[in-house]
């Protein structure tokens, strides 16, 4: 051991200064809010543009429900419906949030130090099995530290092609408010100027011709709201599974860690790793 420290010692040296930063250095560094604030803001923008289109599909629905009988019932139950569908999209988004500084303290915090520290003892023990240990808990790590971001790259590119429905989605909010308004406006007027008879009238004849344009202008924009509900799926549900299940196959063949299944095999195992018998001449 005493010899192989002293002809290792360059490769030892290194192997420990790079464990010492990577864990109070780079750790620090890599977890921060700064050195991720590209990718936070896209999934800040993210999360502020689902808030948005669920209080506007809330809003669309609270106005519809203003439309004398029930001719609204229909639309104003759907838009409410979705939004159980923002939330579950809030929720993978606020979840990548936390992932990506997780991911960097996790990387250089535990798994590149440690795989530092193997490969010193591969040098001081020369064994094979240390290194290959070492190598692929590196691997492990950086694939982890980029699975994050590369998820938020993928679903850029998506979202940058049904750019044009993403606006046209964003910008119902603003019509949604003037419904609203003149619903409730409508609303209160045929209250005070008709009275109770002339609001049931209203009811008996159905709806204005303004109402009627309401509920054919919100058919329409419960469809855009499908659309844009659809596109955040994709690229914040289905695109981040997509590329965890490829992380997990390059992990599996770059790894290729065989997990024993009982306490005798594990404990044989370790054995293994450490000491590998030699191989008869």
């Amino acid at each position: 051991m005493k010899e192989n420290l002293r002809k290792n010692i360059v490769p030892i040296v290194v192997l420990l200064i790079i464990a010492l930063l990577s864990l109070f250095v780079i750790s620090g560094f890599a977890s921060s809010p700064d050195f991720h604030r590209g990718t936070l803001n896209a999934l800040n923008d993210k999360e502020t543009a689902v808030l948005t289109m669920s209080g506007a599909s809330v809003a669309a629905s609270a106005g519809i429900s203003l439309l004398p009988g029930d001719v609204g019932t229909s639309i104003a139950d759907k838009l409410a419906d979705l939004t159980s569908n923002f939330l579950l999209i809030l929720c993978v988004i606020i979840l990548e949030k936390y992932l990506l500084t997780i991911t960097g303290t996790v990387t250089f915090s535990v798994l590149i130090p440690l795989a530092c520290f193997l490969g010193i003892a591969y040098h001081l023990f020369e064994r094979e099995r240390l290194k290959k240990l070492a190598i692929k808990l590196t691997v492990f790590g950086l694939l982890l530290f980029a699975l994050v971001p590369a998820s938020v790259q993928i679903s850029a590119l998506i979202e940058s092609t049904y750019q044009t429905s993403v606006e046209e989605s964003e910008s119902i909010t603003e019509k949604i408010k003037a419904l609203t308004e003149s619903l409730e406006s409508e609303s209160e007027t045929n209250a005070e100027d008709e009275g109770l008879i002339g609001v049931v009238s209203n009811v008996a004849e159905g709806v204005s011709t303004a109402s009627i344009a309401v509920i054919d202008w919100a058919r329409e924009q419960v469809n855009h709201f499908i659309e844009y509900i659809a596109v955040m799926i994709v690229t914040n549900c289905v695109i981040p599974v997509l590329v965890l299940v490829v992380f997990v196959w390059l992990a599996k063949i770059l790894l290729s860690v065989e997990i024993p299944l009982s306490y005798r095999k594990a404990r044989k195992g370790l054995k293994n790793a450490v000491s590998p018998k030699k191989e008869e001449m």
